[in-house]
């Protein structure tokens, strides 16, 4: 089994900074992506951006390109999401996520996620 605790989550004004983080323990591969989801009250649970654990290639959502940033601690096994120049519609619960893959690209859809953390929540005021 795979442990994931998302931390890092708050109130935030629009234009600001949050930094979240994911550790990850328990279970190892060889090869998979880990990143993060969120999902806004009434919405879909969407992709946010993901790293390929052993190429360290990065994909993001076209939505917060330029602003969040996807990184890693291969030390801690720990995935970070820093998000600037947040919105209010960035407001939701931010998932980290697991997905067991060869694929080099690390984009993830919801329905192929192998572990979830239990969710972070990032509310952002206008």
């Amino acid at each position: 089994q795979v442990q994931l605790v998302e931390s890092g989550g708050g109130l935030v004004q629009a234009g600001g900074s949050v930094r979240l983080s994911c550790a990850g323990s328990g279970r190892t591969f060889s090869t998979y992506h880990m990143g993060w989801f969120r999902q806004a009250p009434g919405k879909e649970r969407e992709f946010v951006a993901g790293m390929n654990w052993s190429s360290g290639d990065t994909a993001s959502a076209d939505s917060v390109k330029g602003r969040f940033t996807i990184s890693r601690d291969n030390a801690k096994n720990t995935v970070y999401l820093q998000m600037n120049s947040l919105k209010p519609e960035d407001t939701a619960v931010y998932y980290c996520a697991v997905r067991i893959s060869y694929l080099r690209v690390p984009t993830m859809t919801a329905d192929r996620v192998d572990y979830w953390g239990k969710g972070t929540l990032v509310t952002v005021s206008s």
